[in-house]
């Protein structure tokens, strides 16, 4: 079979981004090779110095086969060869591309697993049905695991790759962000309405911010966060490609989760598809697509699924990041909070040689302002100028990396 064709000439985009240990260390001139799952060469690129590609152009399904559960595969599938002189070669099956989105294939070539298979997603695969558990878990004393105030963001998650009980099963440690972006284009579609993204993104959130809080495997023994099971926990592939979409939303509310005015840890907040599985009181992950094509806001889906006394909260804290998000800077900001951004540019940019060098002063004027356009155009954020919440964060992790 030849590369996919589709009568309506739907396309999607394919990003790469590579690096050695983490993405604030890029790995240019890495040579990539995508194919068709047959084996056809269709496109030979090699990366900048910022281990980039050009976005990939390639066929997909139409749009309206993921607008419904009864339409077929929704999605193309494409392979993936990355070779780096000194580097073992790392092989990527069934990258997954929808139409009119782009899928973001990010590449460690000092990742433990060189030989990645992308299963389906969880809406076109065939996984066990979650557990039913409290969405209000009951707290040990304080002299046990849990001794948090507040929730707060972790600054990673552990995540045991298979059921509770298997100890031969490995565990990944990764960024919190990271992790969400995962789940949720394991779970859901990236061409959905952005409410119904923000709804499913939000209730992956406090799901996931709900096992920290209560400890809830650390207090039973084992040395994990979450699993990847979908009967415990939630879906989780290693190594898959992400969705831009995705995590754009990811971006901008990472630090909300989902609870009650009158309890402080985030709800417990299952899911189901909406269609094989209904369960009261749970998220439709079919049915919250429908409702925001309907018109529903993210906050309306999730009242109607999870009933109308729930509220949105936001961490104030989030580990590993010494200085939470202190507003909007732009051209015209003056200082401390202004040298803080100019001072970590500098640092990255001596990985990102097209990042500008500045001066620390506490000026934001238009070097500072070209500086973070720079940035931004790099890390695939909307390119403004203007150090918004998801940028604040992003030059905060990207210099943590480095």
């Amino acid at each position: 079979m030849s590369t996919p064709f589709f009568p309506d000439e739907s396309f999607g985009l394919l990003r790469v981004n590579t690096f050695l240990k983490n993405p604030a260390f890029p790995a240019g001139g890495a040579q990539i090779v995508v194919s068709s799952t047959d084996g056809e060469v269709i496109s030979e690129l090699v990366t900048n110095a910022e281990g980039q590609l050009p976005p990939i152009r390639l066929p997909a399904p139409p749009l309206q086969f993921s607008q419904d559960s009864d339409m077929p595969r929704p999605f193309s599938q494409y392979d993936l060869t990355a070779l780096l002189p000194g580097y073992e070669a790392v092989s990527i099956e069934n990258i997954q591309v929808f139409p009119d989105s782009t899928a973001v294939q990010n590449i460690s070539f000092t990742s433990p697993e060189s030989n990645i298979d992308i299963p389906y997603p969880v809406l076109w695969g065939d996984y066990p049905d979650k557990i039913p558990e409290s969405e209000i878990k009951r707290l040990p004393f304080p002299d046990n695991l849990v001794v948090l105030p507040e929730p707060v963001i972790p600054e990673f998650i552990v995540v045991h790759d298979g059921v509770p009980s298997d100890s031969r099963a490995p565990d990944y440690t990764l960024t919190f962000k990271d992790y969400i972006n995962n789940v949720a284009s394991s779970e859901i579609y990236a061409t959905w309405d952005r409410e119904a993204l923000k709804a499913n993104i939000l209730a992956i959130i406090s799901f996931t911010l709900n096992r920290v809080y209560t400890e809830w495997y650390r207090g039973k023994g084992y040395d994990f966060t979450i699993t990847s099971s979908t009967a415990f926990d939630q879906a989780f592939f290693y190594g898959r490609n992400i969705f831009q979409e995705i995590a754009e939303v990811t971006d901008e509310i990472f630090n909300l989760y989902i609870s009650k005015a009158d309890i402080t840890q985030p709800l417990f907040t299952q899911y189901c598809d909406g269609r094989r599985v209904k369960r009261e009181g749970w998220l439709s992950q079919w049915g919250s697509s429908d409702l925001a094509r309907q018109g529903y806001s993210a906050i309306q889906i999730l009242k109607y699924y999870y009933g109308y006394d729930i509220v949105l909260r936001e961490a104030r804290k989030v580990q590993g990041i010494p200085i939470s998000f202190p507003g909007i800077l732009r051209n015209g900001s003056r200082g401390s909070n202004v040298r803080v951004i100019q001072s970590q540019l500098n640092k990255i940019s001596n990985n990102f040689p097209l990042i500008p060098k500045l001066s620390v002063d506490g000026i934001y004027g238009p070097k500072t302002e070209n500086s973070v356009r720079v940035f931004q155009q790099i890390f695939s954020l909307p390119v403004t100028g203007v150090v918004n919440f998801p940028t604040w964060y992003k030059i905060s992790d990207i210099f943590n990396a480095v």
